[in-house]
């Protein structure tokens, strides 16, 4: 019994057919340029991967190629459930969720919070029951996992209205993935995770730090938005709020072209004087002197080391930090650097061990004796599914 996982975008859906009985992925790929000419799935299946037309390049044709692909497999009709990633859950979901209208109509409500991502997961589910219809749909959430953090840690020091009216508090993101890894880690220490303080580095082209405390989020980087906490691919991470009220008098730019470049023309792409977002780019780059270069990877360090070490402060005291995400698990620089910078918190590296832990090789990269820095390769589609498994098994007594 098969569990599909499906993440919609504005313009893509990623998606994987998951065994979890043999802990299997029987079938991925990803579907984009959805809405514009020339939409194309790419799907991997074991060894082979290929392209393949998705003609008009709607959410419901990019599900009639994946229909076709499961027919070909020969698995449609053993897929028993369909898990969704959904971004922004607000203060109302702090667990994955059955869909239902009512579930609907309730992240159709945090689309003020998330108004990039909530309508095209909500567009997605939608296509997807048309689709798979007759199967549970169930609802991930991205923020779900930091409902856990206490009141100390989410609330913005803002006018109460504010919160009560308008929901601004902080509530955090890649939840899915720093929880994921945060189990990994246990398992990979041989510790209970119950009784072990984490602090979970998510670094991709989005970028998040969580302080996670016996398997509970109490802290993260990210706040209302994702563009708060580290610096990022394209994205300023902190700024000082005046900035939008500067750059209006200044530059005479609107409040949206302040949070767009915030968000799209800022980050490791500007500080490096707009070589890119890459960082295996940027590191070599960096490595033949470019001056841009050097600077948005320091940058990029410094704020990530300045984090981590800020989660000590939710955590009282740090027994390992976690690495995941493209530039977590893959950049051995990355992590040196960081690990260097926060050697006041007791971490030494262990050169060798973090020069093999690349291309989704997941292990300990510090030295025996000094606290525990790891990484984790991540897999937020297994945690989906896994999700989505035990909401079946908690409201129809059927697993997944």
């Amino acid at each position: 019994m098969l569990t599909l996982v499906l993440n919609c975008g504005s313009s893509s859906v990623k998606f994987a057919l998951l065994d979890l009985s043999a802990n299997l992925t029987l079938l991925s790929g990803l579907a984009e340029r959805l809405g514009q000419a020339g939409a194309v799935a790419t799907v991997s299946r074991s060894e082979d991967k290929r392209s393949v037309p998705v003609p008009g390049g709607s959410y419901a044709e990019a599900f009639e190629v994946l229909r076709a692909e499961l027919d070909a497999l020969g698995v449609r009709e053993q897929i028993r459930a369909v898990g969704h990633r959904v971004v922004h859950g607000g203060e109302r979901f702090s667990a994955p969720a059955l869909i239902d209208s009512e579930v609907m109509a309730a992240i159709r409500a945090c689309v003020p919070l998330a108004p990039l991502h909530n309508p095209a997961n909500l567009a997605g589910i939608e296509a997807a029951q048309e689709a798979f219809g007759g199967l549970p749909h169930v609802a991930v959430f991205d923020t779900a996992f930091h409902q856990t953090m206490p009141e100390v840690a989410f609330r913005y020091a803002v006018p109460e209205s504010w919160y009560v009216q308008h929901g601004v508090r902080r509530y955090g993101f890649h939840g899915t993935s720093h929880a994921y890894v945060a189990a990994e880690a246990a398992r990979m220490l041989a510790r209970p995770l119950e009784k072990l303080n984490l602090v979970t580095a998510h670094l991709g082209n989005g970028c998040s730090v969580a302080a996670v405390q016996g398997g509970r989020s109490v802290d993260t980087s990210m706040g209302l938005t994702p563009l708060e906490g580290l610096v990022m691919g394209t994205r300023s991470g902190n700024v000082d709020p005046g900035l939008h009220e500067f750059m209006a008098r200044q530059a005479g730019l609107s409040l949206t072209q302040v949070t767009t470049a915030l968000n799209k023309e800022s980050g490791l792409s500007s500080l490096s004087g707009g070589l890119g977002s890459d960082m295996r780019e940027l590191e070599a780059a960096a490595g033949r002197g470019h001056t841009g270069a050097r600077l948005a990877v320091a940058a990029f360090v410094y704020r990530l080391a300045k984090e981590v070490a800020g989660m000590a402060v939710a955590l009282g005291r740090v027994d390992a930090l976690v690495f995941t995400g493209g530039i977590g698990e893959n950049s051995a620089t990355v992590r040196a650097a960081t690990l260097e910078q926060l050697g006041v918190l007791g971490f030494r590296l262990d050169p060798q061990a973090n020069a093999q832990a690349v291309r989704g090789q997941s292990g300990l990269i510090s030295w025996p004796g000094s606290v525990p820095a790891l990484v984790v390769k991540t897999n937020e589609e297994l945690s989906i599914a896994r999700q989505t498994q035990q909401v079946l098994a908690a409201q129809t007594g059927v697993r997944a």
